[in-house]
């Protein structure tokens, strides 16, 4: 990458091995100290040109690709103000880690958030000379989450999400008795934003195809222990899944039951129960079986056994 001057116009060609990257992450890494909000205010203004075009931030760059950066001014110049963190490792080599993520934390900066569990790892490990996310965990769910450590292992795993080949299951609790007659969910899901700007997902005909295999682990007199593997990944899909099945998940804040949420976190749930625990796909460079898994963080063990 060549040498970026925030006062200034600034023109780079992307190289052969930075193609396939998606434009937000691809500024992420070379205008570094500069936060992510404004990164995405400045490609939805159209200040950002790919190829003399305005670019989404979903845009995945070619080589050859010719960007104009304008004047970018902070209060800080070079001021990086991400704290590095580090998270419970469940796998690493040279191509790939596994995390642990904790319930809380974003996967990345942006929609009002400053930062997040990528930006985070990339301060407190320097000598990472690339790290990005393979895919991304909603805030309040924890669990296992993979970041490449190579360009060729990225790819390799966003083709094999494509295919979904990684078997993704997670743990959660619904509110009430599950149906068990209803193993596989397949109802189309629609993104739409509310009249306050909220983000949300609802079943529709006009969404996009989603499906979620599950299955009762454990039943409770007022709860149902579920297990959710997915076999298409779209934004909140377990979580509108199991409402439109009519077993919201406890803790939800977006689409579960407030009223009991709040009474729950009198009883110590103060959080979404929603866990990816397991995680069994093939090394992308390697092809060795790898079959990861996370147990139950302790607030939501603890909030099981009350339920004895």
């Amino acid at each position: 990458m060549s040498d970026i001057r925030k006062d200034s116009v600034t023109f780079h060609r992307v190289a052969e091995d930075e193609a396939g990257q998606r434009i937000d992450n691809y500024l992420t890494r070379l205008l570094k100290g500069v936060p992510k909000s404004h990164i995405y205010r400045i490609l939805r203004s159209g200040e950002i040109r790919v190829n003399k075009g305005r670019a989404d931030a979903s845009r995945r760059l070619c080589a050859g690709d010719e960007i104009r950066i304008p004047p970018i001014r902070l209060a800080a110049r070079g001021e990086d103000l991400t704290p590095g963190a580090t998270f419970p490792v469940v796998y690493e080599d040279n191509a790939m880690l596994v995390i642990d993520k904790p319930s809380g934390v974003a996967v990345h900066g942006g929609s009002g958030v400053a930062f997040g569990v990528i930006e985070q790892l990339r301060k407190a490990h320097p000598e990472f000379r690339y790290l990005e996310l393979v895919h991304r965990l909603d805030r309040e769910t924890s669990g296992l989450l993979m970041l490449a450590k190579k360009r060729s292992a990225l790819v390799k795993l966003h083709d094999m999400m494509r295919e979904n080949v990684p078997d993704k299951r997670y743990l959660a609790l619904g509110v009430g008795k599950w149906n068990r007659d209803i193993h596989h969910v397949k109802l189309p899901l629609l993104k739409f934003t509310t009249a306050d700007g909220e983000r949300m997902v609802r079943v529709s005909e006009d969404g996009i195809t989603a499906h979620t295999i599950f299955k009762v682990e454990r039943s409770f007199t007022d709860f149902t222990l579920v297990e959710a593997r997915l076999r298409t990944g779209r934004t909140h899909q377990i979580r509108v899944h199991m409402v439109a099945s009519g077993c919201p998940i406890a803790g939800d804040e977006k689409y579960g039951d407030f009223t009991l949420n709040k009474t729950l976190a009198k009883q110590g749930l103060k959080r979404m129960f929603l866990h990816a625990w397991s995680l069994t796909l093939p090394h992308p460079l390697t092809g060795e079986p790898l079959e990861l898994k996370a147990p139950l963080p302790d607030e939501l063990q603890r909030f099981l056994n009350s339920l004895e």
